[in-house]
């Protein structure tokens, strides 16, 4: 049988002593942890295995022996290190040794129980799997994202099978605390036994954040349900805004990685848009753009309102040589040039007012860019305004009369709709009920290019105004989702978001074991963002392009961007 032993790099220099690690039988593999040094006593050994088995429920033993072959001389331990094996008794037992000035390694898995009779003890083949502890410990494996990734002289394995070796490496944490610093009578050698990483400011601001964080979520929680109109983008955005920062200033501990790398992604996603909002807002106030903004707004909505009376004043006459009902025509010219002029009017009203206005809006880009953008769409709509209930007296009336022919084209077949059972059923009509029928379905036919062609030409200028207003929102969306953080993880240490490994063939001599070495294989970037992309309040299609298309034939009104979390129709 071939057996897979799993050795730290970190432990390639490290003197003669004990294998500690955990043995997986299901897989028939030894995932080598630390290497345990003389002196020592084989109880407080013992008593170290059964601290960190209470503190990570993770059951590590003793797995052989490893000889370094600079101290044989010197010391003579070769003997003394295969009678360990009384002391500690573990089936298989590993004898790895490392001979004096050369790179080859002898490594042998020993079975001492089996059927009674003068046979010698079993001897397994053995696979010696080289890892780097460290990346090990601070990777997070993704099974569902390994790839194949095939090399001259590689071979490759999925993430799924070695999931053991990284959890068994992730949950023995409480091994690695101890370094040659301490005054623990058991010394070990692992990827942290030369100095237990540590930082006292991280320390001090972990002690000092407690209380505050405790604070700001609870006065953030009070805000939060206080603000509860959702009816504009920048309430919305504020919103979840709140959201983020009670989530950065909560207490509880993120107790699994997906949790802290949500946490990691939301804190630096809210710093980066501060920092946009602060660039902007700097922008706007050093430059005076509000004030060129504002002296801009009142003539630039003049022309829009000039242009659109032109466009009035052309479907009023023979647009592109169609025939019109000059009466309806006259009517629906009119009542939209009547309703530009009281636009146009409040625009001027409020003219005074822009600068003061625009200013303290501007203010609001230190929150964000986000809130500013969520700002510049309320403020779209709220200056297109006109064209939005252009738009929706158009549609009403067009809906109005394709409901109408709709309605009686049954009449005409001879069916009705039930209002009861919301179906179509057979019915039978008298001779006035068809003249009537057929003297409103003639009105309704020859009226309804007139109707058709307003309400084409304002859904269009519709259209084009939530166009805008969803590209804002996109942008609103990529800052608010995008997981920062972990791109940034990918980018300066792809190791930590492993999407499974690669065995690199080291050597393979004919008198030693075979070596490999474990690579990790970083996880894609397009994956990255797809699993750890962050909920937004951003907007996003609310119908498919097919209901569109039918709304718009049949004159219903839409919204095709909605705030997430909104119910449909």
């Amino acid at each position: 049988m071939v057996l897979k032993a799993f050795f730290p790099t970190c432990c390639m220099s490290a003197d003669s002593g004990l294998l500690v690690g955990r043995w997986v039988p299901e897989q028939s593999s030894a995932v080598v942890l630390a290497v345990v040094h003389f002196p020592f006593i084989p109880v407080q050994v013992k008593e170290l295995l059964a601290q960190v088995h209470q503190a990570s429920r993770v059951g590590l033993a003793v797995l052989g022996t490893w000889c370094h072959r600079r101290q044989d001389a010197e010391e003579g331990l070769g003997h003394f290190l295969e009678g360990l094996g009384a002391i500690f008794s573990h089936e298989p037992w590993l004898q790895l040794s490392r001979e004096r000035g050369g790179k080859l390694w002898s490594c042998k898995a020993t079975c001492r129980q089996g059927p009674p009779g003068p046979a010698a003890p079993d001897e397994d083949q053995v696979m010696l799997v080289f890892y780097n502890q460290r990346k090990v410990l601070l990777s997070q494996l993704h099974p569902a994202a390994a790839l194949p990734d095939r090399q001259a002289g590689d071979g490759t394995a999925g993430a799924e099978g070695l999931a053991v070796v990284f959890d068994t490496v992730a949950r023995s944490e409480a091994l690695f605390r101890s370094d040659r610093f301490d005054d623990s009578p058991v010394r070990l050698s692992h990827w942290q036994s030369e100095g237990v990483e540590a930082s006292i400011l991280a320390e001090l601001a972990k002690r000092a954040s407690g209380p505050i964080c405790a604070l700001l979520a609870c006065l953030l929680s009070l805000v939060s349900a206080a603000s509860t109109c959702r009816k504009l983008s920048v309430c919305e955005q504020l919103r979840h805004r709140l959201e983020q920062l009670t989530l950065i200033f909560s207490t509880q501990k993120a107790e699994t990685p997906a949790q802290f790398m949500r946490k990691a992604n939301v804190l630096v996603s809210v710093l980066l848009d501060v920092t946009l909002g602060l660039a902007l807002l700097s922008w706007l106030h050093g430059k005076d753009c509000i004030g060129q903004l504002a002296k801009a707004l009142v003539p630039v909505a003049d022309h829009v309102a000039e242009e659109l009376q032109h466009l009035l004043q052309w479907l009023m006459g023979a647009p592109a040589g169609l025939k019109m009902n000059r009466a309806l025509d006259q009517v629906l010219g009119r009542f939209f040039l009547y309703h530009l002029h009281l636009w146009i009017s409040y625009i001027h009203l409020m003219s005074p007012f822009i600068e003061r206005i625009l200013w303290h809006v501007g203010l609001s880009a230190c929150l964000g860019l986000t809130v500013a953008l969520s700002i510049l769409s309320d403020i779209i709509a709220l200056l297109t305004f006109h064209i939005y209930c252009f738009y929706v007296y158009g549609a009403r009336l067009y809906c109005l009369k394709i409901c109408g022919l709709s309605s009686l084209w049954r009449l005409f077949r001879g069916k009705k709709w039930n209002v009861l059972r919301q179906r179509v059923d057979s019915c039978s009509y008298d001779l006035d009920q068809l003249f009537i029928g057929t003297l409103l379905f003639t009105i309704l036919v020859f009226l309804l290019p007139t109707t058709a062609l307003y309400y084409l030409v304002f859904t269009l200028l519709r259209l084009l105004v939530v166009t805008v207003q969803g590209l804002i929102h996109l942008l609103m969306d990529l800052v608010n989702s995008l997981p920062l953080y972990s791109l940034g993880l990918r980018l300066c240490r792809p190791y930590r978001l492993a999407a499974g490994v690669k065995f690199q063939v080291l050597e393979h001599e004919a008198d030693g074991p075979l070596r490999l070495l474990m690579q990790i294989n970083p996880l894609p970037y397009g994956r990255v963002v797809h699993t750890y992309r962050l909920p937004s309040c951003g907007c996003h299609p609310r119908h498919s392009w097919g209901s569109l298309c039918r709304k718009l034939f049949f004159g219903e009104l839409i919204y095709p961007w909605r705030q997430r979390g909104d119910k449909q129709d």
